[in-house]
């Protein structure tokens, strides 16, 4: 296992462990993230991300494999299993990692999942109906940030 592959490792342990602390110190200070509900997220949006679902996360439940890396990029394959926290839903989600480093740390970080399963398993029937649409996508979206900048907001 090389450097990068074992960052990957220790990162998906500390998720585990809800060790957000952990988690944060493997970014970079000019650190990106991206995924269908959290767009364009600095390294502060990032860190609180995380911090955030290991305070928040309801019965989390996490599980990674097939992780690759070599000097420069990586991925892996997780899957985390909660409870949405606005509907109370039990939510299996799929998500594919791509990674970038600089000098041992994530510089940028992108998750992809099927956002229309997603939003199904999360808001239940209004997600089944109306969750392909870019109404639904956009509210989610605008949702995710309005509630990481709440919980920014709160810890100062």
């Amino acid at each position: 296992m090389n450097a990068n592959e074992e960052l990957i490792t220790n990162f998906y342990k500390a998720f585990q462990k809800k060790d957000y602390k952990t988690m944060q110190n493997y970014y970079s200070d000019d650190a990106t993230f991206n995924d269908p509900v959290f767009q364009n997220l600095n390294v502060n949006q990032v860190k609180a991300m995380w911090e955030m679902f290991c305070i928040k996360g309801k019965k989390l439940n996490i599980e990674y494999k097939n992780i690759k890396a070599n000097e420069n990029e990586g991925s892996c394959e997780w899957i985390a299993t909660y409870q949405f926290s606005k509907t109370g839903k039990n939510v299996i989600n799929h998500i594919y990692t791509n990674f970038n480093f600089d000098n041992g740390k994530i510089m940028n970080h992108a998750d992809s999942f099927n956002f229309y399963k997603w939003v199904s398993q999360s808001l239940g029937l209004i997600g089944l109906l109306l969750g392909w649409t870019p109404f639904i996508r956009n509210k989610i979206q605008q949702g995710a940030l309005k509630n990481l900048n709440d919980f920014m907001a709160n810890k100062l």
